[in-house]
């Protein structure tokens, strides 16, 4: 147990619904007062099937921090468990009404302290900002508060939303054209779990996102994953109310050179986000981003009549992959920063 003045800061207990729904209320309640309609928070549900069930694969823990026993501060932080040994990702939250008097920082004190326990060294926090904003953040309380803090800003993405459905003429067009530009690959679509004659390279291919994809100045290594931590990640998936769409291009020797997947939550009908897209770097130029988005969306389309909302992230540096998007009908609704601190 931590406090500062009156904040008394606890680690979070998953098993304690009562607190964890207020911890979570907090956590809920400061991205919508920052983001309005484009706050794309996790649900209580989601957040407590992952916290409830660590993996093999990564850690995360929480803090609540009390007022005369109110709950207006929360913390978190994840630490991967097998690549990235001296990473943490934090993020710390207040309540509007209690802002600029100190309790983030003494939170945020506390996270990092746990980081440095853990024998992590550089910590990772997303903050979001209105679209409104210019793109360094300047100006706006999460950017803001993070650089008095003494974090810098590493990695800037565009949040875009689509709105369901996209004419299928629309997409239709959109596929022929990408199809001219690779006659050799083959295209293959799912929901649910990776078939296991695709597991084998679905592993290798996702582990290399964080790397391949651009991350300005976060100095990530690649993921360690294996067929064991796919399946392992599906199961928590399960629990979480999830379910995934994918699809991924094939070469013509079998070869996974391209994916993407997006994913729905029980707990938010109506809503789809985007999660990883990526083509191998010797595979690119052949419009392959855009065939497997593009069949993804109409297999969420099919699947998910119901879905009128889409969600995804680009590094405002990924100029190609934002044209695929703005193709499609995604337009920007806010940012995104990637800030990075050294501790010690």
């Amino acid at each position: 147990m931590s406090s500062t003045g009156a904040l008394v800061i606890v680690e979070l207990d998953p098993h304690d619904d009562a607190t964890f729904a207020a911890w979570h209320d907090v956590y809920a309640t400061a991205e919508r007062h920052d983001l309005d309609a484009a706050a794309t928070v996790w649900q209580v549900e989601e957040l407590r099937a992952m916290m409830q069930h660590p993996g093999s694969y990564a850690w995360s823990g929480g803090w609540v921090g009390r007022l005369d026993g109110e709950v207006v501060a929360s913390g978190w932080m994840r630490t991967p468990l097998l690549d990235n040994p001296e990473l943490a990702e934090a993020a710390v939250h207040v309540l509007p009404g209690h802002r600029r008097r100190g309790l983030g920082t003494a939170m945020l004190d506390v996270v990092e302290s746990a980081a440095a326990a853990r024998g992590r060294r550089v910590v990772n926090g997303l903050v979001g900002w209105p679209s409104s904003v210019a793109s360094d953040g300047r100006g706006a309380s999460g950017p803001s508060f993070a650089r008095a803090r003494g974090y810098e800003l590493a990695l800037t993405e565009v949040q875009s939303e689509l709105r369901l459905p996209v004419d299928e003429q629309v997409l239709a067009g959109l596929a022929d054209e990408a199809a001219r530009a690779h006659p050799a690959y083959t295209l293959r679509s799912w929901v649910g779990p990776v078939p296991d004659d695709l597991v084998e390279g679905w592993a290798e291919l996702t582990s290399s996102l964080a790397t391949e994809a651009p991350i300005g100045e976060l100095g990530l290594e690649p993921e360690v994953v294996s067929v064991e931590v796919v399946r392992e990640r599906e199961a928590g998936i399960a629990r979480q109310g999830r379910t995934k769409y994918n699809t991924v291009a094939l070469s013509a020797s079998g070869e996974m050179v391209a994916y993407t997947d997006l994913a729905t939550t029980v707990h938010e009908p109506g809503r789809a986000y985007q999660w990883g897209t990526l083509v191998r770097r010797a595979h690119r130029g052949h419009r392959l981003g855009l065939a497997v988005k593009v069949a993804n969306l109409r297999l969420l389309q099919h699947e998910r009549p119901d879905v009128v909302r889409l969600t995804t992230y680009n590094a405002d540096v990924n100029t190609h992959m934002l044209g695929v998007n703005q193709a499609l009908g995604f337009r920007p609704v806010a940012w995104l920063g990637d800030f990075q601190k050294r501790l010690g």
